[in-house]
């Protein structure tokens, strides 16, 4: 059963009708997500949210949490009113059986410097062609990038990334690619080549999902009813 799919019969049951949610988008198979939002329509008014919140959380299983709950306006939207969307990937040098299926361990040493000087490069850029899944239902592949870049946190190393909207497997396609930057297979400029040729075959091969997790989603504070 997906996430989606537990929360909307927990939502039905305590509400005494079906129910059915609007994510912000959906994450590639693996992929976590720190934080998702979602929407869903009732007519009637609800007392307590805060309450409905926590008899969701007894309903759903450990790896679902509901946060909060807050009323919106009658036409917002989780997925088309987002303004941003935020990721992170979490790497490693060094074997650690403690976050084994929550970061990617890379074999061998990795230039994060020279993988730093190709983030500004995805600034120059809207269209991620060479970035997306082929074959998919999208009108366009055109993205624009708020931030990118590598920061290290103890002994794990974390891509930070921030869109407006983000292309199927887009983001494990980036990270696959600055991997051949930081293995000096990619010069800068071929990563900028990489871009500029809209092809997938050219980037690449996509890092794995385990390592990548959906971080925040951001909104006009006008949608809130709060």
């Amino acid at each position: 059963m997906t996430v989606q799919q537990c929360i909307e019969e927990a939502l039905s049951t305590l509400l005494r009708q079906p129910v059915s949610i609007v994510g912000a988008g959906r994450t590639d198979a693996g992929v976590h997500a720190r934080l998702m939002v979602a929407h869903f329509d009732w007519q009637e008014a609800i007392t307590d949210l805060t309450f409905l919140a926590e008899k969701l959380n007894r309903l759903l299983p450990k790896d679902i949490a509901i946060y909060r709950i807050v009323p919106v306006r009658a036409d917002a939207h989780a997925r088309f009113d987002a303004t941003s969307r935020t990721y992170k990937y979490y790497l490693t040098l060094q074997k650690n059986p403690f976050n084994y299926d929550l970061v990617y361990k890379v074999p061998g040493k990795l230039d994060f410097e020279a993988m730093n000087r190709a983030c500004p490069v995805l600034f120059d850029y809207i269209d991620f062609t060479s970035f997306s899944k082929l074959h998919t239902d999208v009108k366009t592949n055109n993205c624009r990038i708020y931030k990118a870049g590598w920061e290290k946190e103890g002994d794990v190393w974390v891509f930070t990334i921030q869109a407006d909207r983000f292309l199927r497997n887009m983001v494990r396609a980036i990270v696959g690619t600055l991997l051949e930057v930081g293995r000096g297979k990619l010069t800068v400029e071929g990563f900028r080549q990489v871009i500029e040729a809209k092809d997938r075959g050219k980037a690449g091969t996509s890092a794995p999902g385990h390592a990548l997790y959906l971080v925040d989603v951001t909104y006009p504070e006008t949608i809130f009813l709060v």
